[in-house]
């Protein structure tokens, strides 16, 4: 396993539109492995492949929020077949846009169906904050990023914001 680099907002291809894995073998169980580590070390409770810089729609989990214990869980070809009429709020950040945050509305409950870490195929009834990180995960692999559910003058001062960070982290020279 390997740390990857997570790639920040403003970036192309993070607005990407991800493509289905043919199936699930090696390389992808490899991918998958990195996304839990790089997820972990981040710290974040989801990543998608994209936020790496690989258009596969492969997304990773843990909102297990227990100290110590660890339940990743692995989504290979997502997708939503359901999608409640109940809204939930919550606060989303992004590992793709760090330090922002943002109250987002969002299906209170979906379900889901995909492929697991050995490729076999799942369905899910999530509610609450993992009906959220689903969803969320999800639009990345559409090359949506939860900023772009604001205003366009909030999205666009984050954009600055993350714009100025960058250029002060590439000025360092050691």
């Amino acid at each position: 396993m390997a740390l990857r680099k997570i790639l920040i907002e403003p970036n192309k291809i993070l607005r990407k539109k991800s493509l289905n894995v043919e199936k699930v073998d090696d390389e992808i169980q490899r991918l998958m492995s990195d996304m839990v580590e790089t997820m972990y070390a981040a710290p974040g409770i989801g990543l998608a492949a994209i936020q790496v810089g690989v258009p596969k729609r492969v997304i990773v989990l843990d909102v297990s929020q227990k100290e110590g214990i660890k339940k990743p869980m692995f989504f290979v070809n997502p997708e939503i077949i359901d999608k409640s009429q109940d809204m939930s709020t919550y606060e989303e950040g992004c590992l793709s846009v760090p330090g922002q945050f943002a109250e987002i509305d969002r299906p209170d409950s979906c379900y889901v169906k995909y492929m697991d870490y050995d490729g076999q195929p799942q369905e899910l009834k999530a509610k609450g904050m993992l009906a959220t990180c689903i969803q969320h995960e999800m639009d990345h692999l559409e090359g949506i990023l939860f900023i772009d559910y604001l205003s366009k003058l909030k999205k666009t001062m984050i954009i600055k914001k993350l714009s100025k960070q960058r250029k002060v982290i590439d000025r360092i020279v050691v």
